[in-house]
């Protein structure tokens, strides 16, 4: 569980706040003038972190050295179809499982004589009895 807190709080509870990190694997997000300035987590979560974190750094070299030879613009055009591409084909498939869902529940609505709203999560909001 991620718990917040700022910063004389923090001081003031440091013993209290490492043994929930410690004992209960508790975060704890430390703000100073209502912005996140810390964090102060469970060692093996820390260790984890820096290893993804080495991990994502020696992907990005890899990738990084694969388009070395690709000019910056080209890249970017190329990444910005692939994200198009993506987010047409994820429309198509989202289409007719939504349409689905609002088609039952408005008919659903109109049997039981209330008048009903579908939200584009397919949620009936309520309704007067018509």
């Amino acid at each position: 569980m991620i718990k917040e807190t700022n910063a004389v709080a923090f001081r003031q509870n440091l013993g209290e706040m490492l043994n929930q990190v410690q004992y209960r694997r508790d975060s704890i997000l430390i703000s100073k003038d209502g912005k996140p300035v810390a964090a102060l987590v469970d060692a093996r979560l820390f260790e984890r972190i820096r290893r993804m974190q080495a991990r994502f750094d020696a992907l990005a070299a890899r990738l990084a050295s694969a388009y070395a030879e690709v000019p910056v613009d080209v890249g970017l055009a190329e990444i910005d179809a692939a994200v198009r591409a993506e987010r047409r084909a994820g429309v198509r498939e989202a289409t007719p499982a939504y349409r689905n869902v609002t088609v039952r529940k408005a008919a659903k609505a109109v049997k039981s004589g209330r008048k009903a709203a579908i939200t584009r999560t397919g949620r009936r909001a309520r309704g007067k009895k018509a």
